[in-house]
């Protein structure tokens, strides 16, 4: 049989997807296990019972000077920020991605402009964010909202021109207005393909909160990072590198479940 055809089963596919990460673990335990016997005092690789002694600081035990539940405040900041910049770049995203896919007046209007701003490296604008909002959180809500709501609106600007025409002519020769061929014919399809976009654009919005916070925060995830960076504490950098990544799968998870239980009929036609 030649491996182009062959499919393994759901309890190999399992193991093979856990495979990677064992193997990871297994490189990282044997590489902290050699550097913490040569110099027990080493930083770089810290043991899994240190990380595990500085999370439950973070998560178990208040802030001396704040009283705050470090992880869970850091947490909550940067979920909100992060969430506030994806919910309006997906409104945004939604409205125009429709509006310059359907009508060619507004693709010939906003799509060269939507195309050219989307090559503008979001990063390169956060010190002008910080110049003309300020150092608050509407500036690290925009930058998300620059970095992400572009590349939505081309993405789904083309899902919505790959459209069969065929549909679009029916449902003109059935006498519907072009609002109506939007809502009816045109965003029923979009709205699964948009979620498949967004889960695209969760790793780039934490890369937009994760610099805006390092920059200029009390507070967030990313912050903490930079803020231990400078001692060297690799016992909190990792483990909350582990927890973004976590957030991150657990958002990507959820967006597929909504997908498949809101419009099955898509999950169906994509295993088919």
């Amino acid at each position: 049989m030649r491996a182009i055809n062959y499919r393994p089963d759901k309890t190999w596919r399992l193991a093979l997807a856990f495979l990677p990460f064992a193997l990871l673990l297994l490189t990282y335990i044997i590489a902290s296990d050699i550097r913490l016997t040569e110099n027990p005092n080493d930083k770089l690789l810290p043991s899994f019972a240190k990380m595990g002694e500085t999370i439950d600081a973070y998560a178990m035990k208040p802030d001396t000077r704040t009283g705050d539940y470090l992880l869970w405040a850091d947490t909550s900041a940067s979920l909100t920020r992060l969430i506030a910049g994806l919910a309006i770049s997906t409104a945004i995203a939604l409205v125009l991605g429709i509006v310059v896919g359907l009508l060619p007046v507004m693709s010939a209007t906003l799509g060269p402009v939507v195309a050219v701003l989307s090559m503008v490296p979001p990063l390169a604008l956060l010190p002008i964010l910080f110049i003309v909002m300020g150092l608050g959180e509407a500036s690290k809500i925009t930058l998300i909202v620059v970095g992400t709501s572009l590349k939505l609106i081309r993405d789904i600007a083309l899902r919505v021109e790959d459209i069969p025409r065929e549909q679009l002519i029916k449902a003109q020769t059935l006498g519907a207005s072009t609002p109506q061929i939007a809502l009816r014919v045109v965003l029923p399809q979009i709205l699964p393909r948009l979620i498949d976009s967004v889960r695209l654009e969760i790793g780039p919005a934490w890369l937009f909160l994760i610099a805006a916070e390092a920059i200029a925060a009390d507070s967030g995830l990313g912050y903490r990072i930079f803020l231990v960076r400078r001692y060297l504490s690799m016992d909190v950098i990792l483990p909350y590198v582990a927890w973004i990544t976590l957030l991150a799968f657990v958002m990507d998870l959820s967006l597929r479940l909504l997908q498949r239980k809101s419009f099955p009929w898509f999950a169906e036609a994509r295993t088919a």
